[in-house]
Order: structure tokens, then sequence, then C-alpha cells
């Protein structure tokens, strides 16, 4: 019922009405009917509060919740993927108790729904019955990269927004990889693990430009070898967020595992998606899902700046920290997205570079194209 200044309000109370006005002079004026007299005080006090609650209420303006709806959408918006950079760029799985950790989650997951695959994924597996053939052949071309500093580099200025420790974290310079000064091993320090995928089969591999982004060495590290190649920064694109890399035998030959890019355009919502990376750590770790969307845009904090994103695939299939770079598979085992992102608050939230921007970026890159990469 709307309050109005002079409106009388009835309410029955134990089978008493109550009747309740403002007078002339704005005081409220309470009489009752038959067995008012019965009322307590306590239930006298309930009906004032009330009336002068809705007197108010009405006074008051409506306020649009909107505003602090979008506040927080695009605080969402602007934190996606955060965890997944740290995670990339810091080495914090190296750390004793985060693996401990890791491995007791693990534990948990395989014991309650099968090592490897999501519980949203497995009637996905059932239906189609060729999960584990798409693994079988991807998962020899996919690469864990971790990336490595000198430890000295907290004296001089450093490219990009992380590794400078005596500088928060941040540095002016943007030129990757100014200093020619030999790498030093023994002063070498783990700073980030991803994942990277091999394209052609003469040794280069795609991944994020941040996960790589102002390392002092790269090594790639191949399924069921235990000595990893140290790798070559073919180029970046920052703007897409795309490295190549590039790795040899000693022996020169160009024998390497490669996956084959497929066509992101042809793509509909509701496609099976494969997922292979490293997360946390964990090697050739294989996640299933749908694609959920396409031609997302979305922003990343990256230190100072923000990073943009347009076009992404979007998908449900579980992205940790280290499936950075990882590729994303259709259902005839073809890259159709590069794993880039995931909601650190939230799953079944990742997002992928689709295959049509990598192959760009391998266009301007690699002109002329190998002939041995499969496009």
């Amino acid at each position: 019922m709307k309050d109005n200044h002079n409106d009388q309000n009835r309410n029955f109370l134990t089978n008493n009405w109550v009747e309740t006005h403002q007078d002339e002079s704005g005081t409220y004026v309470t009489r009752g009917g038959k067995g008012f007299e019965q009322l307590s005080a306590e239930q006298q006090r309930q009906q004032y509060a009330y009336q002068l609650l809705h007197t108010n209420e009405s006074a008051r303006p409506r306020k649009s919740r909107f505003v602090p709806i979008a506040a927080a959408f695009l605080a969402g918006v602007l934190t996606i993927g955060g965890m997944m950079y740290s995670a990339d760029r810091y080495n914090w799985f190296s750390s004793p108790a985060v693996v401990q950790a890791a491995n007791e989650a693990a534990g948990q997951a395989a014991a309650g729904q099968g090592a490897g695959i999501t519980t949203a994924s497995a009637s996905t597996a059932a239906s189609t019955g060729n999960i584990s053939s798409i693994y079988t052949a991807a998962s020899p071309a996919v690469v864990k990269i971790e990336t490595f500093v000198q430890q000295r580099q907290s004296m001089r200025t450093r490219g990009g927004i992380w590794f400078d420790p005596s500088n928060g974290g941040q540095g002016q310079n943007q030129d990757q990889g100014q200093e020619s000064a030999q790498t030093d091993q023994s002063n070498l320090q783990a700073v980030g693990i991803g994942t990277g995928f091999i394209f052609d089969s003469s040794g280069y591999i795609m991944t994020n430009q941040h996960v790589i982004a102002d390392a002092d060495e790269v090594q790639v590290t191949l399924q069921g070898e235990g000595t990893p190649y140290t790798a070559k920064v073919v180029g970046t694109r920052e703007d897409m967020d795309v490295a190549i890399l590039k790795i040899e035998k000693k022996d020169g030959s160009s024998n390497f595992p490669s996956v084959q890019i497929g066509d992101s355009d042809k793509l509909s919502i509701g496609d099976m998606v494969v997922a292979i990376g490293n997360p946390y750590g964990f090697d050739q770790t294989l996640t299933v899902g749908v694609l959920s969307a396409k031609e997302r845009p979305i922003q990343i904090q990256d230190g100072n700046t923000v990073r943009s994103y347009e076009h992404l695939l979007q998908t449900d299939a579980s992205i940790n920290p280290g499936n950075s770079g990882g590729p994303l598979l259709n259902a005839d085992g073809q890259v159709i997205g590069m794993n880039t992102a995931g909601e650190s608050e939230a799953q079944g939230i990742g997002f992928a570079i689709p295959a049509s921007t990598m192959k760009s970026v391998i266009q301007e890159l690699l002109h002329p194209v190998s002939n041995g990469t499969k496009l």
C-alpha cells in the first residue's frame, strides 16, 4: 500500500485494529477500536515503528542498482586471468608447499573422477569416444616451457613489468633481450612455467608472449625427454600475446612431432574442445569441454598496464595457471585456439586466442613460411 502524508493505515493485530495518522503538527496519533486497550505496549511500539518506516521509505529517493552492478562487473573483467599471469610468470610451482597442495588436490580429483578429465567432461568423453586418440596424437607436440632470469638482473633495468624486484616488479625498458651478455647457467633462476606446441616439424613452437617475456633463457621440454632444449625466441607480437620459438636437435635433424593448425572460423558454439597443458607444473594434463562462445573481448590487468584482447574463444574446459600457450584442439585433433587466460575467481571460464590470429602471426614472423609448416 502506498503511504502518503495524510493516508490512514489500518492494520489488524490480535483481532483489533489500530489506526494511525499524522495531525496538522506532523505528530503521529494512534487510536484503537474495540479491545485496543488490551494491546501491549510492545505491540504499540511495533505499530508505530512500522508506520514510521513506511512513511520515511516512501519519502526516500529510489536508487538505481545499475551503477554498483556495472562497477563490479567491470572490476571482474579487468582481473580476468590475473592469477594465471602471475603464476605463469613467477614460478610459484617451485614452492614445496604449493607443490604439495597441488599434488593433494590432484590426488583427490583423480580418486573422485578419473585423472586428467574433469567431471563435466566425463559424459562428453563417453559420447565421443575419441578423446584418447586426440590426446595420443597431439600430446607429443605439446611442450613444457620454463623461463629463467639472471639473479643479477635485480641490479639492472629490465624490459616489461614483472622482473625488477628492486622496483616492485616493474621496469621501463620494453626492448626485450637488449643486453647481449652471455647467459651464466650457474646464476639462472627459474621464474615461470607455461605450455607451448610444435606447429612445424623443424622445431617451431608457438606460445603466449606473456609466458616468455623478459626471460634470459627459455627452456623447452618434450614429452618423454628429460633434457630440455634451449629455445631461441624467433619473434613476438605483444599486442596479440603470441610468441614463436625455435628449438634444434644437436644432430641437426628436424623430425619433431607437430600438430596441425585448424580453421577457427568454422567452429560452432557447443563444439567439443580439448585442452592439453602443464597446469601447476603437472605435465601433459588433459581437460575437455565445449566451445562456450566466440568473439569475446576481455581486458587483463598486467602490472601497471591493461592488456586488451579481442575475438577470443571462450571455453569451459579447465584452464589453470601453467596452461598458457597450450593448444585448444577440436574433435579432429587440430589446434583451433591457444589457451591464454582463465578467470581466477570462477570455474569454467577460459579464453583462447583463435587459430586465425595465430596464422596471421606465423605469416608475419616466418615469411616465407617453412615448407614443413602445417597451415
